[in-house]
């Protein structure tokens, strides 16, 4: 029996989906594997990556926007297009095809309500696993908006949102490392390997009701008493750095598991001065 992998790129909108998909496509060219893409973001209007299947061409927004007879706004279109995805998932099989240690990377919409309570992502993912792809998730948040606690638990539930609805591995990745300034980078070395009763008792003095305290408490301890979400730099110009993430992957869904199986590696340097070794130790959550 063949065996093929899928990664589902999700994220907020700007958190660098496509721009992860393009660098990872450029990256393993270097590896001597073949990873294609395809576009599930209906709403897309470029990307730098060529792409074997682009959901455009079977639905777009723009189109649904246009009709008089549905009236959907941007949102609205673009839910209206998944779930025309979800009702024509043979569109997708016959392009998707059956091929031996087939690499695929969907890169997915950014409207978090796909993840969190509309049940469109989860028959998705269903539909592949019937169609025997091993699939993860990758979730991603950008590194820039992530430098204040609030901020940064508010990330950490977004993803968690998207754990418990697709009940699949999944890797979190902050993004845009690269564009961070020397100062920035030091900063964000805590939220990479978060002690949540540091960061509650960071946000408590912002938060002026004591019942959103509590929540803020109950939530903070839950995620750290758990090991729940942990996440993993992503500098697209550290080869080193984007070999671990390929690595916390593949191993997430045993991608080329008839070769020896490794663990993830770790990191023996720390570029950029951060504490890279704990961090990819604990970067899989599944």
């Amino acid at each position: 029996m063949t065996s093929s992998f899928k990664e589902l790129v999700m994220g907020p909108a700007g958190s660098g989906k496509s721009t992860y998909c393009s660098t990872i496509v450029q990256h393993v060219q270097a590896l001597n594997r073949t990873v294609r893409v395809v576009n599930l973001d209906p709403a897309a209007e470029h990307f730098n990556y060529p792409v074997m299947a682009d959901i455009r061409e079977l639905i777009q927004v723009d189109d649904v926007m246009e009709d008089d007879s549905l009236r959907f706004g941007p949102n609205g279109g673009l839910v209206f297009c998944m779930e025309y995805l979800a009702n024509n998932f043979d569109w997708l099989e016959e392009n998707l095809g059956h091929e031996e240690d087939d690499y695929i990377l969907f890169d997915c919409p950014g409207q978090i309500e796909l993840y969190t309570h509309l049940p469109v992502m989860r028959q998705l993912v269903e539909q592949l696993q019937q169609w025997e792809f091993r699939v993860c998730g990758v979730f991603l948040v950008d590194s820039q908006f992530m430098v204040e606690s609030f901020k940064f638990i508010s990330g950490v539930m977004a993803a968690l949102s998207a754990m418990v609805s697709l009940e699949i591995p999944q890797i979190n990745i902050m993004t845009k490392m690269d564009l961070l300034s020397p100062q920035d980078k030091k900063e964000i070395e805590k939220y990479l390997d978060p002690d949540m009763y540091c960061m509650m008792e960071d946000s408590s003095d912002s938060i002026r009701s004591k019942k959103f305290k509590k929540l803020t408490q109950a939530i903070c301890g839950l995620i750290d008493d758990y090991s729940m979400v942990r996440f993993l730099p992503f500098d697209r110009t550290d080869e080193e750095g984007m070999n671990i993430v390929l690595q916390h992957i593949d191993f997430s869904i045993q991608y080329g598991e008839d070769l020896e199986v490794k663990e993830p590696k770790e990191v023996d340097e720390e570029p950029s001065n951060l504490n890279y070794d704990q961090i990819f130790q604990d970067g899989v959550t599944s």
